[in-house]
Order: C-alpha cells, then structure tokens, then sequence
C-alpha cells in the first residue's frame, strides 16, 4: 500500500509547480472502490460536479471547502476531517494549499428513480 504522507508532500509539490495548481494519483482501484489523493495549491477549485453513488472525502493536509449546488451542505474541513459527500451535485475549494484523500464506490446498480433523482 501507498504511504499516505509520502504522497501528500509530492502530490502538494507538484500541484504548486502546476499550471492549473492541481496534482493527483488514483491510488486504490478495486472493482467500484477507488482512492484518489488530489491536491490543490490555494484557492484552486474542483468546480461543481455530480457525486459518486457513495464518498468521502478525507484532508490529509490543508483546509478545504465543500459546496452543495442547494448551499445546505457547504462546509470547510480542516486537516484530519472526514466527511461524507452527499449525493448532490458538489465542488471543492482549497482554501490554502490542501491535500485530500476522495474515496469512491461506482458502478453499482440502483434502481432508475434513485440514480435520476441524485443526478438532477
């Protein structure tokens, strides 16, 4: 298994060296489970996006903030936070330089009305 620390300090390296201020590593893919480490330099954003049937999102470093496209969820998490995504639209701002651990499950089969109702 990757070293979580390891990965954090290269991944926050190279996101403040990037372009866009972003680096990533998908570090866990098995069947719908996957583990991505994503850094972001300060005031990078993940624009808004439709969530993963389940996730959560882990702040190894940093402090980050999770928007809700309905704005009831919003929440800013520092260093050692989890938090569970809800199953609403959603984007992530690095508030300052911050690394998190976006844990996934895809892929698996739900009835129509649901999968229509989280993706409106």
């Amino acid at each position: 298994m990757p070293d979580l620390q390891t990965l954090t300090w290269r991944h926050l390296e190279a996101a403040q060296q990037a372009p866009n201020g972003r680096s990533a590593e998908r570090v866990v893919h098995d069947g719908e489970l996957r583990q991505t480490v994503i850094a972001l330099a300060g005031g990078q954003e993940l624009g808004e996006h439709n969530a993963p049937h389940a996730a959560t999102l882990q702040v190894l470093h940093g402090l980050v903030r999770v928007t809700s496209s309905s704005g009831d969820d919003d929440v800013t998490l520092p260093t050692g936070s989890l938090h569970q995504i809800t199953h609403e639209r959603h984007g992530v701002t690095a508030v300052e330089d911050s690394v998190f651990l976006l844990t996934t499950v895809t892929g698996i089969d739900e009835p129509a009305e649901e999968r229509e109702a989280r993706t409106s």
